[in-house]
């Protein structure tokens, strides 16, 4: 293994110049040396703040997040988590694109869009969605005719639902993110 003073001597003789003086009394750096030093310093520097960059970004919390939305989700759970991604992840800046389900789809696997957040699931992703919440679903009717009625205008036919469910009987609305 070299020591110390014969790396100083390598390092000086691949520069081309006498880095280090040398005394009885100990080292101390040339003027050269200190430039050299100080431009080693930021190098060193610059190059551990790159892999802290880069290891934050790689993590997700600097740089850019593109979110595909299904129209339909655009405020409640939705707005929440996405104000509070921004409030943890300040450093990153998060772009949505509103669109139809196979759309954003299609965006995803183009690398388009980083996430596509939806109420429908997809076969084809299932093994990549996270569901991110439920949530109930309520439909109110008024009370009257049976459920299912036909009615004329003056186009011809035209069949209008009308349901009537309980509360209790409406299954929870499930919200995925697929990546």
């Amino acid at each position: 293994m070299l020591t110390l003073s014969r790396r100083l001597r390598d390092l000086e003789h691949r520069l081309g110049s006498v880095v280090f003086e040398r005394t009885t009394g100990g080292t101390r750096s040339t003027t050269a040396g200190q430039e050299f030093l100080d431009t080693a310093r930021r190098i060193v520097n610059d190059v551990d703040a790159a892999f802290a960059g880069l290891k934050v970004r790689s993590r997700g919390e600097r740089g850019g997040l593109t979110v595909g939305v299904c129209g339909a989700l655009s405020a409640g759970n939705l707005r929440a988590t996405l104000m509070e991604h921004q409030r943890r992840f300040p450093n990153v800046d998060v772009k949505g694109v509103d669109g139809r389900r196979v759309l954003l789809l299609s965006d995803l696997s183009a690398d388009a869009i980083d996430v596509a957040i939806m109420t429908a699931a997809s076969a084809a992703w299932a093994d990549k969605a996270l569901p991110l919440w439920s949530e109930r679903v309520v439909v109110t009717v008024p009370e009257g005719p049976p459920p299912f009625t036909t009615t004329r205008s003056s186009n011809g036919p035209s069949w209008r639902a009308r349901m009537s469910w309980s509360p209790s009987a409406i299954p929870g609305r499930t919200t995925s993110a697929f990546c």
